[in-house]
């Protein structure tokens, strides 16, 4: 089972870049998008109905903003849009879907970079996330969690580490939620499998950073520890375009 990941900047923005084609092509089993920007009742039918897949979308009560959607070649036993916290399931930022295996939460996480009040947003956001999914693996659930992080881990995870470490996205106090994230018990499922692999999944799009490889490592998929068994590989796939960001992809085993 291959579950994907992709920011895609705008859902109906990449439609126009082959969006669809490249799904039928592509074939996963599950993708989950971020920053949609759109409600449901916007998108064509082209993307509410990817042949094969069911699917599933959460919008930001603001419009044109954030915006998350789940298209699943398996039925979800259910679907949810929020971790019950008005603040933040009103941005469209979650979505739930409960399989038989495991819990997807597809996550598009804050960006602080705006003000001190949007960074606390961002950092009361990962807390909530954590205690409510921990609170799920107590109970024995297997738990995914993919989306864009906003944040980069470690030095290895950006281009220039020393220039940004005073900015959002780098910020010691948000490197440390993602250790936090570990710590707990999650798998950054990239860095399992690569851990000394230089690869981004974000470039700017001033100053030819995608074509220059400056970048960011801020997507993720995190497994709960009891699903350590269960993973294969995971991947970065640079040569997608379409938005600043590019997928992400977890492999499971069959």
């Amino acid at each position: 089972m291959k579950i994907y990941s992709w920011n895609v900047n705008g859902i109906r923005a990449v439609e126009k870049k082959g969006f669809t084609d490249w799904v039928l092509k592509e074939n996963p089993d599950i993708l989950c998008l971020q920053e949609t920007k759109a409600e449901e009742k916007q998108l064509s039918d082209n993307l509410r109905d990817i042949p094969g897949y069911s699917s599933y979308f959460h919008s930001a009560e603001r419009k044109g903003y954030s915006g998350v959607a789940i298209y699943s070649k398996i039925a979800p036993i259910s679907v949810s849009q929020e971790i019950g916290i008005m603040e933040f399931d009103s941005e469209g930022r979650i979505l739930i879907a409960e399989y038989q295996d495991f819990l997807l939460f597809n996550i598009y996480f804050p960006n602080g970079q705006k003000d001190e009040v949007r960074l606390d947003y961002k950092l009361r956001f990962y807390d909530s996330v954590l205690k409510q999914t921990l609170s799920l693996i107590e109970k024995g659930k297997k738990i995914i969690i993919c989306g864009d992080f906003n944040t980069a881990h470690r030095e290895i995870d950006l281009e220039n580490p020393k220039a940004n470490e005073k900015y959002s996205g780098f910020l010691p106090i948000e490197r440390e939620w993602i250790d936090r994230y570990l710590e707990s018990g999650f798998i950054d499922t990239y860095r399992y499998f690569y851990p000394d692999t230089v690869k981004y999944s974000w470039w700017s799009y001033r100053f030819q950073a995608r074509l220059k490889n400056i970048g960011w490592r801020i997507d993720y998929h995190l497994v709960s520890k009891n699903m350590e068994d269960q993973i294969q590989d995971a991947f970065i796939l640079n040569e997608v375009e379409g938005s600043d960001h590019c997928p992400v992809v977890l492999q499971l085993k069959d």
